[in-house]
């Protein structure tokens, strides 16, 4: 039956389709077509007239926008329309506007746009509305718009087609409004503490200023592989040493890491460079910056986010990185002395740690574990330890830590400055150790750029510097739950692209990536006997995927919150990020164990287990997530 009624609400979307498509060419012959006309004369918008009512009414005004309601009464009629700053309310009466012009007007259909000429009054009831006296169709839509009452409401499908999302989701369109005047008012405050806005090169042949990997692509002209950039920092510093003694920049950047609630792989990163300042002024700029926007955007320094209030007026709160492993993890790192002594330390803590480690990562590892997600309220944190700050002065009375700090608001990273770098024989020293970590399997560790340190031996002044995520700022300031939901078109996995079209229900059937079986090696099966007693009592249920993100700074853990049929959600942490993306999994059905004690892993509690497929093929690990019907539902009990 369901499938039936889906087939039926097809057919019914196609019909509306033909018919509008029989409208436009209706037009057409008649010579109304409305894709001829090229402009239109706009002297205010909704808005300008609900606002200042008094002033304009009984005046004549023209608006543009898109139908978004229409009542047609006989003789008479309203419609809604839609522009950028809002809905009105029309009047189109057939003695106003004309009798054939009212019957075109009857024949409109919700989406197309028109331009109307009218009078301001308002109705009987009350409503501000104009009295039209021309209604002109500008242009025809051919597609259907969602349901008026319920809106777009498919998560994914307002990321795709952001276009519809804006037209039927107020939220969204003023969320968009609000980003732009965030990145206004920020301009408008670096303007007016004398910074230069400038432009640096998207496509490098060297990628550094950060950790990460970035996405590579080749220049046909120069048949020369180029990279995208990470970071805007080693050419803003260039111009630091060039003279320009106060610059930023605005711009994307490309990291090809995960995707999740708070990572795009291109995102908006704003860096500056202030000369003859340190760490402390970039602290007393963030303040001043902070709250500046706030007041000017939002009209208070209050803000809320997810129901949590957050204070930008008070002095921001300052602790080092030492300080505050001491206060939420009960270890004082001032009483390490070795690498060995950290690592014993992270074995007790049940803090995951590679090889290659050193004392200076693993503190920063048991700030992430313990710290990070107390940093509610606005906070900077001070000092970082040398091994995870290639591009930091050392602090004069103790060189293992450097002058950089990160600052933090809701538990997130959403700054990060540094009293710069200026010694070019400690800075190549420093890429020589980043060079190091790059054979040893670090990715995102940087290579040498030899331009770069020649930049320096010219000579670059002492220098304050300070990277802003300009898309978890426009989070946190308009209350967005997602990355995606402050930008206009996130990154999102193509429909049918990787893995090929499907054509059949035979292919469908199949696997998107064939195996050689013979190549397959798998695990010996367990020798030793459990009794049925044993294994009974592990609960294996059908959960379903509501939610799956990249636990940050692990490279290998996904986070998932899962439906288990109860009504609590579930967080099970898997260590699946090599094999699948996190947008991939969201909507999934897979098996998992549910009654395992909670294990934390990276600070979070996992509370089960969900069931993988691992072997061996052809040298190298493969994985399979055990994904199952999406028709069993949530809590289904496996015998």
């Amino acid at each position: 039956m369901g499938e039936q009624q889906k087939k039926g609400q097809e057919q019914d979307v196609n019909q509306l389709r033909k018919v509008r498509r029989e409208k436009l060419a209706d037009l057409q012959a008649n010579g109304k077509n409305p894709f001829e006309i090229t402009k239109y004369d706009v002297t205010c918008h909704a808005m300008d007239v609900k606002e200042n009512y008094e002033e304009m009414e009984g005046k004549q005004v023209s608006l543009a926008g898109r139908v978004m309601q229409k009542r047609v009464m006989g003789k008479a009629s309203f419609c809604n329309i839609l522009d950028q700053s809002g809905n009105i309310q029309s009047y189109v009466a057939r003695d106003s506007v004309g009798e054939e012009a009212y019957k075109d007007f009857k024949k409109l259909d919700i989406g197309d746009i028109v331009g109307i000429e009218g009078e301001v009054f308002k109705t009987k009831t009350g409503e501000i509305s104009i009295h039209a006296s021309a209604v002109k169709l500008l242009s025809k839509s051919l597609q259907i718009l969602p349901e008026k009452y319920h809106g777009l409401t498919n998560t994914d499908m307002r990321y795709r087609q952001r276009y519809v999302d804006l037209i039927m989701n107020p939220d969204a369109r003023d969320t968009f409004i609000k980003r732009s005047k965030i990145l206004s008012s920020i301009r408008r405050y670096l303007d007016g503490q004398g910074f230069l806005e400038v432009e640096t090169p998207m496509l490098v042949s060297n990628a550094g200023g950060a950790a990460a990997r970035p996405f590579e692509t080749h220049f046909n002209a120069l048949n020369e592989d180029f990279k995208l950039r990470i970071s805007l920092e080693l050419y803003l510093k260039r111009l630091i040493v060039g003279g320009l003694e106060r610059v930023y920049e605005i711009g994307r950047v490309f990291r090809n890491e995960g995707l999740d609630t708070r990572h795009n792989p291109e995102f908006t990163l704003m860096e500056l460079y202030q000369a003859y300042t340190d760490y402390n002024g970039m602290m007393d700029l963030t303040e001043n910056l902070y709250r500046h926007v706030a007041q000017e955007v939002l009209g208070t320094t209050t803000i809320t986010y997810n129901g949590v209030e957050m204070d930008l007026g008070k002095p921001f709160e300052r602790i080092t990185m030492v300080d505050a492993v001491k206060k939420y993890a009960g270890v004082d790192w001032n009483e390490v002395k070795t690498t060995e002594d950290a690592k014993k330390l992270a074995d007790e803590h049940h803090v995951e740690y590679e090889e290659r480690h050193k004392k200076g990562d693993i503190l920063s590892l048991f700030f992430e574990e313990f710290a990070e997600e107390h940093l509610i309220q606005p906070t900077f944190v001070t000092d970082h330890p040398i091994e995870i700050s290639p591009l930091t002065k050392k602090k004069p009375e103790d060189p293992e830590y450097v002058e950089r700090f990160e600052f933090f608001m809701n538990g997130w990273e959403m700054a990060n400055a540094y009293s710069e770098l200026n010694d070019p024989i400690d800075q190549r020293e420093r890429f020589k150790a980043q060079e190091e970590l790059l054979a040893q399997g670090d990715e995102e560790a940087n290579t040498t750029d030899e331009d770069f340190l020649n930049a320096l031996e010219i000579g670059m002044p002492p220098t304050g510097g300070i990277g802003f995520g300009i898309d978890r700022m426009c989070m946190l300031l308009t209350d967005s739950a997602a990355i995606r939901d402050v930008l206009l078109f996130p990154t999102m996995k193509s429909i049918g692209g990787a893995e090929g079209k499907k054509t059949d229900k035979k292919e469908e059937s199949e696997p998107a990536v064939k195996i050689d079986l013979s190549k397959v090696k798998v695990e010996p099966l367990f020798e030793d006997a459990v009794d049925f007693d044993t294994f009974s009592k592990s609960d294996f249920r059908v959960v379903k995927v509501e939610a799956c993100e990249a636990v940050p700074k692990s490279k290998k853990l996904l986070k998932f919150t899962l439906n288990d049929g109860t009504d609590r959600k579930r967080t099970i942490l898997s260590g699946i990020h090599e094999y699948y993306e996190p947008e991939e999994l969201v909507g999934k059905t897979c098996i998992a164990i549910t009654n395992l004690p909670p294990r934390k892993m990276m600070g979070i509690d996992s509370e089960g287990m969900l069931i993988s497929a691992v072997y061996e093929y052809d040298g190298h690990e493969g994985l399979n997530l055990l994904m199952v019907d999406d028709s069993i539902p949530a809590g289904a009990k496996l015998y």
